[in-house]
């Protein structure tokens, strides 16, 4: 009966409540729990899991590129962060109000790693967020838009659905392209 609980739980994609049921078989310690407390540390692991996985999947669509949190943030005098500000936006209401971050300092500050680890905070809040290079963001456009299968409007709902986009290099595209002469006034 346990094989067939637990293969049960397995095709129900239930893998955290599977783990779970296996651990508890396997260890004495919790014959006696009830089964009410059984049936609820089943439900936190599979709880567990599932948030793991969304958080896990959520990182590998936003396309970082370089490894950064929160935490790791160094607070040197030279650098003149707000500890206090950086603190509040990453609680990540920002993001409900419709709000922009704009990093701006001299190349190698830091602009990328910072924009990284609050992008890397809103996918732990479960947000949607997509990294992206501007020149890389803009050479999408310029190919979409000469295609005739809906590929900007594709595009275009793809960037809607984002919870945070973070566009870097934003200044360097201006500066070094064609794009430039278009948006600088």
């Amino acid at each position: 009966m346990n094989q067939q609980n637990y293969d049960k739980l397995k095709q129900l994609r239930l893998s955290g409540m599977a783990e779970a049921y296996e651990t508890l078989l396997s260890n004495p310690a919790y014959k006696d729990l009830t089964f009410d407390e059984l049936l609820g540390i089943m439900i936190d692991q599979e709880d567990s899991v599932r948030k793991s996985n969304k958080l896990n999947r959520l990182l590998k669509q936003a396309q970082f590129t370089v490894k950064a949190a929160i935490e790791g943030i160094q607070y040197d005098a030279d650098r003149k962060l707000d500890r206090e500000l950086l603190m509040k936006l990453s609680a990540g209401d920002y993001i409900l109000d419709g709000r922009n971050i704009i990093f701006k300092g001299v190349s190698g500050a830091g602009k990328t790693w910072l924009a990284t680890a609050f992008g890397v905070q809103a996918c732990r809040q479960f947000y949607t967020v997509r990294y992206t290079r501007l020149p890389n963001l803009l050479e999408e456009f310029k190919i979409a838009t000469h295609q005739a299968d809906g590929s900007y409007t594709k595009l275009m709902k793809k960037l809607i659905k984002v919870d945070l986009l973070i566009l870097d290099e934003l200044c360097k595209s201006f500066h070094n392209s064609s794009y430039g002469q278009r948006f600088v006034m």
